[in-house]
């Protein structure tokens, strides 16, 4: 039986979101010892409509729950990011989705997803940022449409995936998970150019990875940002993107492990 909700909880769920309401927030501080983290405030718990304006003003909970961290919010200064004009998309990753053992769905499991991207072990890090907090907050977050999820199946087995958050012509990335070779790499593919065919203009990948970098993504300046998202936020797609991640997918047919 699931536990009764407070007024609180209740007041700031899915049932009350307004998609028209943006919370001002505070710019980074220019106090912080590490300016490129953007220290924005810091809170016990996530609010989904604050979490909604966060990332409409380029601001994300960036914390270690396993190591006990408040919610901190940061815009983070340099921002790593993704113009579809500059996708790039390597032969090889061509070459491996015409072979594809796989198949790639979106918005089938969201919460699957976020936990996969919680439990997956990382190089230098010996926990997750991934925690209870965030996990109810992107669930929510999914409910009201904002957040969706990419997934990759082997059979009936969930075997990578990621998630993150589409705002007009912009997708905001989050996490990704891999348990079997270039599965998620493969599904970030047909996504990308999903969302380019749609009209998406920016992913914004956050902070540098050497991952995202071989798609194109580069660093710019948080004002360059800044200014890009608020005038990509108001462009909404062309196309609906799950349609054309769906018809995408089909281009490639799945290659069963006795072909």
């Amino acid at each position: 039986m699931m536990g009764k909700k407070s007024a609180a909880e209740f007041l700031s769920g899915p049932e009350f979101f307004n998609p028209n309401l943006i919370i001002p927030l505070p710019e980074p501080s220019i106090d912080e010892r590490d300016k490129t983290f953007g220290v924005c405030m810091v809170t016990e718990d996530i609010d989904l409509q604050v979490l909604y304006s966060a990332y409409v003003q380029g601001i994300f909970p960036w914390f270690n729950e396993d190591d006990g961290d408040p919610v901190i919010w940061c815009s983070p200064d340099p921002r790593f990011c993704i113009w579809t004009d500059d996708l790039h998309i390597s032969r090889s990753i061509d070459r491996f989705l015409k072979h594809s053992p796989y198949t790639y769905t979106m918005d089938r499991d969201f919460r699957s997803v976020i936990e996969g991207c919680r439990e997956v072990s990382r190089e230098d890090q010996s926990g997750t940022w991934i925690g209870d907090k965030i996990i109810r907050a992107y669930c929510e977050l999914h409910e009201v449409g904002i957040a969706h999820s990419f997934e990759v199946w082997h059979g009936e087995k969930l075997v990578g995936g990621f998630y993150g958050e589409l705002l007009g012509s912009v997708f905001c990335g989050e996490s990704m998970f891999t348990l079997e070779s270039d599965s998620s790499k493969s599904a970030f593919a047909l996504f990308a150019r999903a969302f380019k065919k749609c009209g998406g203009k920016l992913i914004d990948c956050q902070a540098y990875t050497d991952n995202m970098a071989r798609y194109g993504a580069v660093e710019i300046s948080r004002s360059s940002f800044r200014s890009l998202e608020i005038k990509y936020l108001n462009i909404p797609l062309a196309k609906d993107l799950r349609r054309q991640f769906e018809e995408d997918v089909k281009s490639f047919p799945v290659v069963t492990d006795g072909e």
